[in-house]
């Protein structure tokens, strides 16, 4: 989905200047494993990634994403994207609209 969704926003045009990636995970977690399995995922160098946010560990709690397959998640944020946002809306509304009326695209 990473892979897919990084594709299409250089398919539109948006560079990676304005890409801001960032991994989240627990902090009992392995961070820089994390980030290593991430750039890998994204096709990015690692100093591409911006400082991890991590989540505290709660000892109470039975956490069933743990191990050596856990990599947190990966959060891509896109810098000025009110234009962005705005075209693909207008496409999602051409694509409901034809699927049964003006008001079918919204929520």
């Amino acid at each position: 989905m990473v892979q897919v969704y990084l594709a299409w926003l250089k398919l539109l045009g948006v560079g990676q200047d304005r890409w801001r990636l960032r991994v989240s995970i627990h902090e009992s977690a392995d961070v820089c494993e994390a980030e290593r399995y991430w750039v890998l995922i994204a096709g990015v160098p690692v100093d591409f990634l911006r400082r991890a946010t991590l989540k505290r560990h709660n000892p109470r709690t039975t956490r069933k994403n743990i191990g050596i397959g856990y990599h947190g998640c990966l959060t891509i944020s896109v810098l000025r994207s009110a234009d962005l946002y705005r075209r693909i809306e207008g496409w999602w509304m051409g694509i409901a609209d034809t699927q049964g009326g003006a008001d079918s695209g919204r929520v």
